[in-house]
């Protein structure tokens, strides 16, 4: 009888910050039987108001579900949490969503299954609140066959679910890769509104703007990537040159509005080794070649 044919699933959610009570309370609201933990039982309160069940301690948690989900800082915070349980992970299924690198990955790899249980790496690539929507993001690495017993529970968590490969770091990888580009855009928004603010207008007036223009970016982002995949930079529309000669503005507008622009500082850095490697009249997508070390503009695409 398949997962979807039989009763749901139950289910164990270790962790219950913002993200962590999202999964539960997507769980609770399928019908999944759910048992939470977290280091501090209070915040266990509200779930447990919903219907789940509250373990006394992690071990008790973990044989609660064939299915284990942790939400928890980082890789080492999800081994020191369950080292406590470690022999009861054996024959389990265990999901962790949290944030690390794929060596910390791999590593989790291998101490689960050093405990005999099934392991897949996934993330959440999108807001608490957003947990259980239809096009809300998450995707896995690792046990496939995990991945393909309890795909019916873990979709409660998102539509969009997807499996990277058995790799137990690909998750990892596609979420620093994904997550580098984050930070930047945020810093760009903030130093847009805080030059509005200078000027006495108020950052909401930009929002409409700066949405239009993160679609923009969307759309050229397959072109970008068919360039890089290629090797080929020589269609230069958006020149590394072109962007290097915007850095005077940048400058010029800290200047005016007393705005600290220097994060761009290591930006233009780049865009100036790249012209000085011979990508100057190529496209923007070239800094690929830089950030991999690349000496020369010859040695993956033709100039």
């Amino acid at each position: 009888m398949s997962e979807a044919q039989s009763a749901p699933t139950p289910v164990t959610v270790i962790g219950l910050g913002s993200m962590g009570r999202a999964l539960a309370e997507a769980f609770l609201g399928a019908g999944h039987p759910t048992t939470v933990w977290n280091r501090t039982p209070a915040k266990a309160a509200p779930l447990v108001a919903e219907g789940a069940v509250h373990a006394g301690s992690v071990r008790a948690a973990v044989e609660a579900s064939p299915l284990v989900v942790t939400c928890l800082t980082t890789f080492d915070d999800t081994r020191t949490a369950l080292e406590p349980a470690g022999a009861a992970l054996s024959g389990r299924a265990l999901v962790t969503l949290n944030s690390g690198s794929p060596a910390d990955a791999r590593a989790t790899a291998g101490w689960a299954a050093g405990h005999g249980a099934r392991f897949l790496a996934g993330a959440v690539k999108n807001v608490p609140a957003a947990v259980g929507a239809p096009d809300t993001l998450l995707y896995y690495g690792g046990d496939k066959s995990v991945f393909d017993e309890y795909g019916t529970a873990l979709r409660v968590l998102g539509g969009d679910t997807v499996h990277l490969g058995s790799e137990t770091d690909l998750a990892a990888l596609y979420e620093m890769a994904v997550g580098a580009m984050l930070l930047p855009a945020l810093v760009g928004f903030f130093q847009g509104a805080a030059a509005l603010q200078a000027r006495g207008l108020d950052a909401a007036g930009m929002v409409r703007f700066a949405g239009k223009w993160l679609d923009m970016i969307k759309s050229l982002l397959p072109g970008y990537a068919e360039e890089i995949d290629s090797g080929d930079y020589t269609d230069g529309a958006s020149s590394v040159g072109m962007f290097l000669a915007g850095a005077a503005h940048d400058k010029a507008l800290g200047e005016e509005t007393n705005v600290d622009t220097t994060w761009i500082d290591p930006l233009n850095d780049l865009l100036r080794r790249a012209v000085e490697a011979g990508h100057g009249s190529h496209s923007i997508s070239a800094l690929t070649e830089v950030l991999r070390g690349e000496a020369s503009p010859g040695a993956r695409h033709s100039s």
